[in-house]
């Protein structure tokens, strides 16, 4: 058998190699964490720990950096990070989309927490900017309803409710009611920090800075990009009408398709 006719043999059993994300086409990036329950319950306060959100805005960070997007997003275990129709790395191909965004997940988490945690990834597809605002909304919404369970489910756990006991005695339960329930124990959900409510948001910005050229004795002002971290994001219209500016460089809503181009890959201040 010749060479040439073993490989094309082989490379026919790569099932999804030819997969790419069509033309056109906005794609989201999300990675999970794999396993990350009994992983943060071992190693963090709950429901939320102030050092866990930074090790996954440092994970962001590193998403942000590494794929050039126009936006990234974390709730509890999870990034999104946003990339326009013209974005051609890898060719727009699905499987190298996947594996590199949960590798480089991985590594950096694991090199900010000092050991091994992993992560899972897929790809979502949007027509147009309207669509990835919807997902935006989607993403924030989860994160409300997650950050209310998951302070109700801890909250009766630390008054002594087991696993079973905290889960069923949720079950059903309405929203009102789960105020309600923290209200009973002393906190009030829209009183808590609101990175654990909406998410936090990470995008690049340019800042000036101020200098000396020594070679011509002037001072000069430089413009530089860096990654803004935002803990305190809008919601709901506010939310769509920042995303749509992030994503498109318009501050319409009505805008065009995006009309600014993302930063050079590897080229920004401040990238980990």
């Amino acid at each position: 058998m010749r060479w040439s006719d073993l490989e094309s043999g082989q490379r026919a059993g790569e099932w999804f190699h030819g997969l790419t994300a069509p033309s056109g086409m906005w794609v989201v990036v999300r990675v999970d964490g794999r396993g990350f329950s009994r992983f943060t319950e071992e190693r963090f306060d709950k429901p939320f720990d102030v050092r866990f959100s930074g090790l996954m805005v440092e994970t962001a960070q590193a998403l942000l950096t590494e794929f050039g997007a126009r936006y990234a997003y974390t709730e509890s275990d999870e990034i999104s990070i946003v990339l326009d129709p013209r974005h051609d790395m890898f060719g727009r191909g699905v499987e190298k989309l996947v594996s590199v965004s949960a590798g480089v997940a991985s590594a950096a988490f694991t090199h900010a927490a000092g050991e091994p945690a992993h992560f899972d990834s897929r790809v979502w597809i949007g027509a147009g900017p309207g669509d990835v605002l919807d997902y935006a909304s989607w993403r924030q919404a989860d994160a409300t309803r997650c950050a209310l369970n998951g302070w109700c489910y801890w909250t009766l756990r630390k008054a002594g409710a087991s696993r079973r006991e905290a889960t069923g005695r949720l079950e059903g339960t309405t929203t009102a009611a789960k105020h309600e329930l923290l209200l009973g124990h002393g906190t009030d959900f829209d009183d808590l920090p609101a990175w654990q409510r909406r998410g936090i948001g990470l995008w690049w910005e340019e800042h000036s800075r101020a200098g000396r050229d020594p070679v011509r004795g002037v001072d000069v002002t430089t413009t530089r990009r860096r990654v803004h971290v935002e803990h305190d994001l809008p919601v709901r219209d506010a939310y769509r009408a920042l995303v749509h500016r992030l994503v498109t460089g318009s501050p319409e809503l009505a805008g065009s398709p995006a009309a600014v181009a993302p930063p050079e890959v590897g080229a920004q201040e401040g990238a980990p």
